[in-house]
């Protein structure tokens, strides 16, 4: 078996990410290694390649190598683990495929891990990972077990034949270079500690410097994060990337500003966008708000952006526009040609979708609105700040 290796040309990418959208000029603050990027395809488990992505990168900073782990095999467990939580709730949890950071580790902790080539998690007749199927099935199985309100042993057996059909049979022991492991025995070799990484966030609903526990329907293990004010959660990223750190982000991509394609994240000030470019300005006053949006998306040069404090956030979330909708991993700073910085961001949806190998910029401006929590090793916080919120 082989250590997965990055090849020259994408370590020289994920150092120096975004090749030049049209009218934008990125210069690279600070980057990063970071694994190639994978594609979660037809599943709901950006969750899992996110934080496999950020582990991967710990690994990286750690001296310890470039490994490619498996994520399916952690949202096999996943998937038990919810099915668990499910029938105890009489139904009344949430068995989608969507999860948080915390729910890898969770299962990391349970089960270990291993690598990709030992668990690809795709068993059946696909390309790419396609939990349509899947998941219908494990919701036919989890509804009948609270119809009964039984889970016989055949409960049991027939959701592992279900993982084994679709996800392959979990291995028991394997060999990896030249090394036999079991899953557990693999994970400690790593040196991982699932315990030095803490989530926090930033909403103004509940007290700062404590714990609560984000009300999205992802966190269904309820997880208290560490609640900050803005401005000290931005400054987490920002000290994290600056200091060897990556950080694993969870946030709104349901924005006009969020374009893929074209490789940014961006929050307008449409107010403000016929200041700054060539549109005849008394055109614009007379465009109506959908038609002003239409005009300031087309991602052709930057723009004025929102500046956005802990009460356009707050407000955000609370009128249900800024949701829990995907996880990726920050990978380092660049700015444009204005000064405006961005974070380098590398997705989960392959390389085919844009020009930029599947990594895109998301502006200061986008991530303060739309970031749900972040996720960093406890040594990226200041001492100061671990002191405050009592992290040892």
């Amino acid at each position: 078996m082989r250590t997965f290796i990055l090849s020259v040309a994408t370590l020289l990418l994920a150092t120096n990410v975004i090749a030049q959208t049209p009218g934008y000029q990125f210069t690279t603050i600070v980057s990063q290694e970071a694994t190639p990027v994978k594609n979660q395809a037809s599943s709901g488990t950006c969750w899992c390649f996110a934080t496999a992505s950020f582990m991967e990168s710990e690994l990286i900073r750690m001296g310890k190598g470039t490994y490619d782990l498996s994520e399916m095999f952690i949202v096999r467990q996943k998937y038990m683990n919810q099915l668990e939580d499910n029938y105890l709730r009489k139904g009344e949890g949430n068995i989608g495929q969507g999860s948080l950071s915390h729910t890898f580790m969770n299962a990391y902790k349970e089960v270990g891990i291993v690598p990709e080539e030992v668990y690809s998690g795709i068993n059946y007749d696909s390309k790419g990972h396609n939990h349509n199927e899947l998941a219908e099935y494990i919701s036919a199985i989890a509804d009948t077990a609270i119809k009964l309100s039984k889970r016989s042993p055949e409960y049991y057996k027939l959701l592992n034949s279900l993982f084994d059909i679709y996800l392959g049979k979990i291995p028991q022991k394997f060999t990896y270079n030249g090394k036999e492991y079991t899953p557990k025995t693999f994970a400690t070799s790593l040196g991982l500690n699932m315990d030095d990484y803490v989530e926090l966030t930033s909403f103004s609903h509940k007290p700062y410097y404590q714990v609560f526990a984000p009300e999205v329907p992802d966190n269904w293990e309820h997880q208290l994060m560490y609640n900050l004010p803005l401005d000290e959660m931005m400054e987490v990223i920002d000290h994290a990337l600056n200091n060897g750190y990556t950080v694993c982000w969870d946030g709104d991509v349901s924005e006009k500003g969020f374009s893929f394609k074209n490789g940014v994240a961006i929050n307008l000030e449409t107010e403000k966008i016929g200041e700054s470019t060539t549109t005849d300005r008394a055109r614009f006053e007379k465009m109506s708000k959908e038609a002003r949006l239409q005009e300031a998306y087309k991602f052709e040069q930057p723009c004025p952006e929102v500046n956005v404090t802990q009460d356009i956030r707050q407000q955000g979330y609370e009128d249900f526009q800024t949701t829990d909708d995907h996880l990726m991993h920050l990978t380092g700073i660049v700015k444009d040609q204005n000064g405006t910085e961005y974070y380098m961001t590398k997705n989960s949806w392959g390389t085919e979708r844009n020009k930029f190998n599947g990594y895109l910029n998301m502006s200061q401006s986008y991530v303060r609105a739309k970031t749900i929590y972040v996720m960093v090793h406890k040594d990226a916080l200041t001492k100061e700040l671990r002191n405050k919120l009592g992290i040892q």
